[in-house]
């Protein structure tokens, strides 16, 4: 086992499925992701989800939370005329004056939601997508993990929001800067790691050692001490339980929206197809659930607790 000792730096939540993120110093780890991450998603007009996948021009929908009034804001570009928000905790009042319960399609899995009936926010984004799109929240039913996460592999029952997977990405700053230094070598730019949309993000050891995690640890270590006197009671343990197997959302640029035809995909495609499970799609990233909850603030030291040569990508929802 190579015993990778990092530290997390940096921290990003994706309240709306696609659209841009929020980087944040610190963030409450929940068994079903990161608070508010992928919380709200917008479908088509048969209720499917819509992502950036068939519509990169959503990484130009940016996100903030207004903690005085406990809201999420939405704002097409930065355009503060093109800006609506919505309640982060609404009542069940608010709700039924508000949205109107719907099934929602999310890779043929069907979840609830609450879909916002707020004529300025159907305008809104209709007129941004071209065509008919709802906004929707969470509803309160379990969307259960499958695929690796199923309950019979894991061990136990998880839930997610809209992820696509599974609740928590993972990325390591080292494995990016490898992949950079390839596309250097072509005459390309380099990347961000917002391109991978991950949810945690670490110093990471050598490249691409991620992808034998199997348990990690947060804001806690392995020492016989630290063992003997009980001091990881306020440790968070992750099970690491996939590779993120890629498709070509990382070529889109999240400042302009342009899709590059190429990069970074043909250049992962020709040295990261490292899953059997999944033989024609590049890895970047590992798929995790949390196995409890807590406080996660940059900084804080990541530890690999246990190493596996077994992952192998199962196709979940």
């Amino acid at each position: 086992m190579t015993h990778t000792v990092s530290e997390i730096t940096d921290l990003r939540v994706y309240p709306i499925k696609s659209c841009r993120g929020i980087s944040v110093k610190s963030a409450k780890l929940t068994r079903q992701g990161l608070e508010l991450d992928r919380r709200w998603m917008f479908i088509d007009s048969k209720n499917k989800f819509v992502t950036i996948r068939s519509k990169p021009q959503m990484t130009l929908i940016n996100t903030s939370i207004d903690y005085d009034s406990d809201s999420l804001v939405i704002t097409i570009g930065h355009d503060p005329d093109k800006q609506v928000k919505v309640p982060i905790h609404p009542d069940q009042a608010w709700l039924d004056a508000n949205t109107k319960e719907v099934t929602v399609d999310i890779w043929e899995y069907i979840t609830d939601g609450y879909a916002y009936n707020d004529p300025k926010i159907q305008s809104l984004f209709s007129e941004f997508f071209g065509e008919e799109v709802g906004f929707v929240m969470k509803g309160p039913d379990p969307r259960i993990c499958s695929g690796n996460g199923d309950p019979k592999r894991l061990g136990r029952q998880e839930t997610v929001n809209f992820p696509d997977v599974l609740p928590i990405q993972i990325a390591s700053e080292s494995s990016l800067a490898e992949l950079n230094s390839r596309l250097k070598e072509k005459g390309e730019s380099p990347i961000t790691i917002e391109r991978f949309r991950p949810n945690i993000i670490i110093k990471g050891g050598e490249p691409w050692s991620e992808d034998s995690w199997k348990t990690v640890r947060i804001n806690g270590d392995s020492s016989l001490f630290t063992t003997l006197t009980g001091g990881n009671r306020g440790a968070l343990d992750i099970d690491v339980v996939a590779r993120c197997a890629r498709c070509t959302v990382p070529n889109v640029n999240p400042d302009t929206a342009e899709k590059n035809a190429h990069q970074p995909w043909d250049l992962l495609v020709s040295y990261r197809r490292v899953d059997e499970g999944i033989k024609y799609k590049p890895c970047f990233g590992m798929l995790c659930c949390p196995r409890n909850e807590g406080h996660v603030e940059i900084g804080m030291r990541f530890e690999v607790m246990d190493e596996t040569q077994n992952h192998m990508y199962i196709k979940g929802f």
